[in-house]
């Protein structure tokens, strides 16, 4: 755990008492800070209590004594509208801060030169996150790894000189962090998503800029019109830019030719990096989460050969294009990950011939940009509150039917592309959030490796990559 001394003696008031804020807050004490905390759900604030934190209702508390308010990523700090004790905070010009905020400031007190990567895209940055924390693994270094990838941030070993960090950001948590200040900053992509929570794209798109724009050096992704701007702006102030693209080879960046990462970056020598025979990086997509990888290794001084034998070992992630298993000729991939459209098209553009498991609950767009993909679609099984719109938008053209679960989907996926007699793929790729039928997208994706697991004559893994 990291104690938190830059608000030791002080009061400081905590909003949301889930797995991270429970974190903060047992962080927060042990750095000899006074807390307040409190939580909507009376089961947390009493879990909370019960390990001697104190907890309140911070509508009774003295704003005027608090240093800061701490608020959870999950709770609203401007839209629809901000929560009550954001107004409260702004009222007494309480600073609003979460608990990447915290990290930051602790790596700046104790280690300033502890090598920190920040990772943020709409898209892809779980995978990248793993992807650079194995590989520096791999290279030797003492790696931690947290953050919106799911291990909360403060639970990891205290900043020393020698230690590197990867953490995962989502636009909440760099809403939460005004001075984040990365060693590397990445940027991988920006399309439409959590709207309702920043009003617009354009608030949205700042948020994301603001994590490479403090960072000493920034890889973005350029394949997406706003990031492409955004190193536009930072190049321009003279700020160090490494570009990446998984659409094509770069005249300065890492590109891919569709086989190889071409590295042609100033005072190195140009590389290549072959990834074509690696599963667990397959599809354009997860070139751009390699190349982000290149760069950051490479600034951060690890050698080709390392990186070479790094990326070659990575084992992938749950629910992102994972293989749980195969019958004959048919594979079953897990990619539940993907909660919209542009998530979705990775998978569907890897596979030619897919027997395509979609729905859930809707988000805005629906299905329609996937439109390119549909030849490759032998038939749609659509599940949620989504399927009927899916069902409007495939139309004629594809073959589909209701499923309603997933369970059903996954028994008649399996039966027609079996009975087709050659290679395919049951492909759980949903374009949708979970929330309508399960928790989040990783009981989502355990369901369906379940129901995987439960059909005759299927060897259920997680499979070789390949």
């Amino acid at each position: 755990m990291i104690p938190v001394r830059s608000f030791a003696g002080q009061k400081v008031a905590l909003f949301g008492l889930g797995g991270s804020g429970l974190a903060t807050a047992r962080a927060l004490v042990q750095g000899g800070v006074d807390v307040i905390a409190f939580d909507d759900n009376p089961a947390s604030a009493e879990k909370a209590a019960a390990e001697g934190i104190a907890t309140a209702d911070l509508r009774t508390a003295d704003w005027t004594q608090l240093a800061a308010l701490v608020l959870s990523p999950g709770v609203p700090l401007t839209h629809p509208r901000p929560h009550w004790t954001v107004d409260l905070a702004r009222i007494h010009q309480v600073p609003v801060i979460g608990d990447i905020e915290l990290f930051a400031r602790e790596r700046r007190a104790a280690a300033p030169t502890a090598p920190f990567v920040a990772i943020t895209g709409t898209n892809g940055k779980s995978t990248t996150t793993a992807l650079i924390a194995h590989c520096l693994t791999v290279a030797g270094k003492d790696t931690q790894l947290g953050g919106n990838i799911g291990v909360a941030v403060l639970t990891l070993d205290p900043p020393t000189p020698e230690r590197h960090y990867v953490v995962e950001c989502s636009s909440y948590q760099i809403d939460l962090a005004p001075t984040l200040q990365p060693t590397v900053g990445i940027l991988l992509n920006l399309s439409p998503d959590h709207l309702d929570r920043h009003g617009s794209m354009g608030n949205y798109a700042a948020i994301k800029a603001r994590l490479v724009a403090e960072s000493e050096t920034a890889v973005i992704g350029v394949d997406t019109e706003p990031c492409r701007q955004i190193a536009l702006g930072l190049e321009s102030d003279g700020r160090p830019v490494v570009r990446i693209s998984q659409a094509a080879t770069l005249d300065a960046g890492i590109g891919f030719d569709g086989t190889c990462l071409q590295r042609r970056m100033a005072g190195l020598a140009d590389a290549s990096f072959d990834i074509s025979a690696i599963g667990s990086l397959r599809g354009r997509h997860n070139a751009q989460n390699a190349a982000a990888a290149v760069a950051t290794l490479t600034c951060l001084g690890i050698d080709d050969a390392t990186i070479e034998r790094a990326l070659r070992s990575f084992p992938g992630l749950a629910h992102r294009m994972e293989e749980v298993g195969r019958a004959g000729r048919v594979l079953f991939v897990n990619d539940s990950k993907a909660t919209n459209a542009d998530a979705a098209a990775p998978a569907l553009a890897a596979f030619k011939r897919i027997h395509w498991i979609a729905g859930g609950l809707p988000k805005e767009g629906g299905i329609a940009s996937l439109k390119p993909y549909f030849p490759r679609i032998a038939k749609a099984y659509l599940i949620g509150e989504a399927a009927p719109a899916f069902a409007a938008t495939l139309g004629e053209r594809i073959p589909y039917e209701i499923s309603g679960t997933l369970s059903v989907a996954v028994e008649h996926a399996a039966a027609e592309a079996k009975a087709a007699g050659e290679d395919a793929v049951v492909l759980l790729s949903p374009a949708c959030a979970s929330f309508d039928q399960f928790r989040n997208f990783e009981v989502r994706g355990d369901a369906f490796r379940a129901a995987v697991a439960a059909l005759p004559d299927v060897d259920a893994s997680r499979g070789e990559t390949r």
